[in-house]
């Protein structure tokens, strides 16, 4: 017997929304990872961009447990000395509403060169509408 090895040329990458609408973002979060990378399918192959395209829609609309949308913080420094900027999630959802699933997400996946081309498959929107219309995406049940 011999082991099913995928390659770029057999792979088949699907579409599919997902609505974020009242989903806590942690299991959010695990699910889309998972179909970024092609865990779900049986042709998975480690070394191998086996995932999906993978559209979040209502990205504003997450829910946080907890007190974690005053106590949890979100840092960025500008490489400058002093330039470490701190936000709370609640101000990172007031002016970037998208960028706390994108970085849930982002922390899931691979740091390689390979998570960077299954990170180029996930498009978070904040509102209900997608500009992808044409790709025919399923929609993906997450399970809460």
């Amino acid at each position: 017997m011999n082991t099913y090895m995928a390659s770029k040329e057999t792979v088949q990458h699907n579409w599919y929304v997902v609505d974020a609408n009242g989903l806590t973002l942690g299991r959010l979060a695990t699910q889309v990872a998972t179909l970024l990378r092609g865990k779900h399918k049986a042709i998975y192959t480690p070394n191998c961009d086996c995932g999906d395209n993978v559209i979040v829609i209502n990205a504003d609309k997450i829910k946080l447990t907890g007190k974690k949308w005053s106590d949890k913080l979100y840092h960025h420094h500008s490489e400058y000395n002093g330039g470490l900027t701190t936000l709370t999630a609640e101000e990172v959802m007031a002016k970037f509403p998208t960028r706390m699933v994108e970085y849930a997400i982002k922390g899931m996946l691979p740091h390689t060169k390979l998570g960077d081309v299954q990170r180029g498959h996930l498009y978070v929107y904040a509102g209900s509408e997608h500009p992808h219309a044409a790709q025919k995406p399923v929609e993906f049940k997450v399970k809460a």
